[in-house]
C-alpha cells in the first residue's frame, strides 16, 4: 500500500522496520523480505530520492536522504524504527543512526562500506549504458539480469516503446560521485545501538571496511560466503537467518 512520499506499507504492526533500498532500486525490490519481516514489525519501504515515486528532489547530499527517512520515521509516530538498508541504503541508515539516534532502535547494513573515495562512475557508465534499453518485456529484463532478474524487475517501468529503468541515469551519477569524494568513518563512530553487517562473499566494497565498520560501532559483522552484492536475493535463507537472529536479539524476542 502506497503512502505517499515515496513509501510503501508490506503489512504488520508495532514496531516501524524500515526498509533502505541501494543505487537504482525501490522500494518494492524489498517485497520477498519484507514478507517475513512483518512478523516482526510494521514493514514500510522508502524510495530513495531519485528513485521510484520519491517526490524528493535532486540534487542532494547524503544528508538529505538520511532527512527524508527521519521524516518517514516522524511521520509513523510509532517509536524508534529498525532500520535495514542495503548499499545505498546501508549508507542513508548509518547516517540517520549517527545525526538523529532518538528515531532509531537497531540497524542492518548489507554490503555496503564508508570509504569510497577514489571511485569513479566512469567505471560503471559504459556496463549501464550498454543495456538494451529500452527492454521488450520484464521477461526480457529478467532474462538479461539473470540471478538478479526479479530484483530488477521492479526497477523497470513500461513506456510506449519498451520497458525503461525508472530512475534516471544522470541521476544515478550524481548521487554515487558524491561517494567517490566523501568517506563516512565519522558517521559510523557515531553509531550508538545495536547495528549488524552483512557483508557479500563477492563482495564489490573495498576488502575489510566492514568487519571494520562493525567493530568501530560495536556490531556483529556476517560474511555470506558466495553471496552477491544484493545477498537478500543470491542467498535468502542465509540473510533471513541472520537478520531474524539479530533482531530477535535487538528487540528482545
Amino acid at each position: 500500500m502506497r503512502l505517499g512520499d515515496g513509501a510503501v506499507r508490506f503489512g504488520g504492526a508495532g514496531q516501524p522496520i524500515v526498509l533502505l533500498h541501494g543505487l537504482m532500486g525501490r522500494a518494492t525490490t524489498w517485497w520477498r523480505v519484507a514478507q517475513w519481516l512483518t512478523s516482526y514489525g510494521d514493514v514500510v519501504g522508502l524510495d530513495a530520492r531519485g528513485h521510484g515515486r520519491s517526490p524528493h528532489s535532486l540534487p542532494a547530499a547524503t544528508e538529505d536522504f538520511a532527512a527524508d527517512v527521519a521524516e518517514l520515521v516522524e511521520r509513523l509516530d510509532a517509536g524508534p524504527a529498525v532500520v535495514i538498508g542495503h548499499s545505498m541504503g546501508g549508507l542513508h541508515a548509518l547516517t540517520l543512526a549517527a545525526t538523529r539516534p532518538e528515531l532509531v532502535r537497531a540497524v542492518v547494513v548489507e554490503d555496503y562500506a564508508p570509504d569510497l573515495r577514489g571511485r569513479t562512475v566512469e567505471t560503471w557508465r559504459g556496463h549501464f549504458e550498454s543495456w538494451p534499453q529500452p527492454f521488450t518485456s520484464l521477461a526480457h529484463v529478467r532474462e538479461f539480469f539473470g540471478d538478479t532478474g526479479d530484483y530488477f524487475a521492479e526497477c523497470f517501468e513500461e513506456r510506449a516503446d519498451g520497458y525503461h529503468l525508472i530512475a534516471d541515469l544522470e541521476n544515478l551519477y550524481a548521487i554515487a560521485s558524491e561517494w567517490g569524494r566523501r568517506e563516512y568513518w565519522s558517521y559510523v563512530d557515531k553509531v550508538d545501538c545495536p547495528l549488524l553487517v552483512v557483508e557479500a562473499g563477492d563482495t564489490v566494497m573495498p576488502a575489510g571496511q566492514q568487519a571494520e565498520l562493525a567493530e568501530r560501532a560495536g556490531g556483529k559483522h556476517l560474511v555470506v560466503d558466495g553471496a552477491g552484492h544484493v545477498v537478500h536475493d543470491s542467498a535468502p535463507e542465509e540473510y533471513r537467518g541472520a537478520v531474524e537472529a539479530f533482531l530477535s536479539g535487538a528487540l528482545g524476542r
